[in-house]
């Protein structure tokens, strides 16, 4: 096997792995250090912001290139890279925990059917462009969780440059990289929000999952004070 078919082959490989760490990182701590008032990002005024600045444009520029020269509309673009996010902690998480437990002996290899029949509501949703959150509370608590920290960091930054913070304009010029993170990653993910909160069809996120992520997340966010305090 030649070094290029191993590369490629071993980024096939390791993609969930690589994506879900790093999904994870930057879902959870940036957020974890903005809810405790700790900077990360360079400041809006410091040429370094530039830096970070073009790397994140050039990232969705070039998928937003690709969707758009393949004849798709914008929205296929919103619709992959929000399905990209989810997965990543969600799906890949899954499958990389599996396959650890599985090499270190700690858990064998299972099958479990699932049920493949769609019903005349999920295709109506389907067509709608409207996620159906019917699935086990297992599949939905990641994705929770990751929504709320960052509710909780987004919302708990904006108060304190507007109330409890004296030198406002000074909290929003460090803080404006960590704040614009989490407000990227809620606009993206607001279906998750809309079935947390607005829709009341059957297909909406179960109340039993958004109370198990309020659990999970207050713990992380305790944990990360602890940690970071």
């Amino acid at each position: 096997m030649s070094l290029v078919q191993l590369l490629c082959y071993s980024e096939l490989a390791f993609m969930p792995l690589l994506n879900c760490l790093s999904l994870w990182g930057f879902a959870v701590i940036p957020q974890l250090c903005l809810f405790n008032g700790i900077p990360l990002y360079p400041k809006v005024s410091d040429p370094n912001f530039n830096i970070f600045s073009i790397i994140l444009v050039s990232s969705i520029s070039k998928s937003l290139y690709e969707v758009v020269t393949t004849g798709e509309q914008f929205k296929v673009w919103r619709n992959e890279w929000r399905i990209w996010m989810m997965r990543s902690v969600t799906s890949y998480t899954y499958g990389c925990l599996d396959v650890i437990l599985n090499k270190l002996g700690m858990k064998e290899a299972t099958f479990l059917p699932t049920n493949k029949v769609t019903d005349d509501e999920q295709v109506k949703l389907y067509e709608m462009g409207v996620f159906d959150f019917r699935t086990a509370t297992m599949f939905l608590a990641p994705l929770v969780t990751v929504i709320l920290i960052n509710i909780a960091a987004f919302v708990g930054a904006v108060v304190k440059a507007l109330v409890v913070d004296d030198d406002g304009d000074q909290y929003w010029e460090k803080m404006f990289g960590q704040m614009f993170l989490s407000f990227f990653i809620l606009i993206s993910n607001f279906a998750v929000i809309e079935g947390m909160i607005i829709r009341r069809d059957k297909a909406k996120i179960p109340l039993s999952s958004t109370l198990w992520s309020v659990v999970f997340s207050m713990f992380i966010l305790l944990i990360g004070s602890v940690i970071l305090c």
